[in-house]
């Protein structure tokens, strides 16, 4: 395994959205996953953010832009994920992968059927790309947070874990970043051979 890199986390967040590209209404999803990294990150980072329509040559250029150009170690998305002719965000991400990581959109799935029926109908998937990893998330502030953080109950057990668990050891083995969650927000998940001490 490679020397743990002491970088420093960089977070692509982009929103997917024609009505909220065109001023229609105001984005909610790059707020709320400003907020949610605030809250559940140990660790500083720094955020490129991209507002689009939902148009799929310009939701890959800006991926590989985030990737290729701004070195992006992780990029979130928001918006575009669901069954309508507009909704291409997955399937521009998968043009732009090296590989797919299937557990990601599964997990997103099972989290969000605990709170609706029609969570299968998303198509979110996770991919890596270069050295980075990309998250399709709901359009939704509240599905949103759902997904990353998972399934609580009303004492804060956790009953289904949300996919941010597996995103820091997750980074750690495609390019080496080290970085932790607040475990009151998110426990992140790592083999003990893995942990820093």
């Amino acid at each position: 395994m490679t020397a743990l890199s002491q970088t420093k986390l960089k977070i692509g967040l982009v929103s997917v959205s024609d009505r909220a590209s065109q001023g229609i209404y105001q984005d909610q999803g790059i707020p709320e996953l400003q907020t949610w990294l605030e809250n559940a990150l140990v660790d500083k980072f720094d955020v490129e953010t991209r507002l689009i329509p939902d148009e799929q040559s310009e939701i890959e250029k800006t991926l590989i832009e985030l990737v290729d150009i701004h070195q992006c170690h992780l990029v979130l998305t928001t918006g575009g994920t669901g069954p309508a002719k507009r909704d291409v965000t997955p399937d521009a991400t998968l043009a732009i992968a090296d590989r797919e990581m299937p557990g990601f959109g599964e997990q997103m799935r099972q989290v969000s059927l605990h709170f609706v029926p029609t969570a299968i109908l998303s198509r979110q998937v996770g991919v890596i790309r270069k050295d980075s990893l990309i998250l399709n998330l709901p359009g939704q502030p509240k599905a949103i947070k759902e997904t990353l953080e998972g399934v609580k109950d009303e004492n804060g057990r956790v009953l289904v874990k949300g996919v941010f668990a597996a995103v820091p050891y997750c980074l750690q083995l495609i390019n080496g970043l080290y970085i932790d969650t607040k475990p009151e927000v998110i426990v992140s998940f790592r083999p003990k051979s893995a942990r820093r001490t």
